[in-house]
């Protein structure tokens, strides 16, 4: 009986924990991206819908060719965006040519 309590007041605990950081990364979609540009001219470079079983979120890449920075952030259907991963030097890699009339 003291293993199952045990192991669920670690993983409250560990949960407790990781909410609030992943929260602090969280904004309206706006301030976010009023962010990304002002401090780090970044502009958006990519982006796609990330199909859940329960919903549709939009993952954006973020970038500058000025400061080598970049941002992959998550946005929600109600408008909340996190940042889900930054960091330096990226890189644009060219598009491969593919010959004509080969289906993708």
């Amino acid at each position: 009986m003291f293993k199952p309590l045990l192991t669920a007041g670690l993983l409250l605990g560990v949960v407790g924990i990781a909410t609030p950081a992943y929260a602090a990364s969280c904004a309206k979609r706006d301030i976010v991206v009023k962010r990304l540009k002002a401090l780090y001219s970044e502009q958006l470079t990519a982006g796609g819908i990330q199909t859940t079983s329960t919903t549709q979120n939009y993952v954006e890449v973020w970038s500058s060719p000025d400061t080598g920075t970049f941002t992959v952030i998550l946005t929600t259907p109600y408008g909340l965006s996190c940042v889900v991963a930054s960091g330096t030097d990226w890189q644009n890699l060219p598009r491969p040519n593919e010959p004509q009339g080969t289906p993708s």
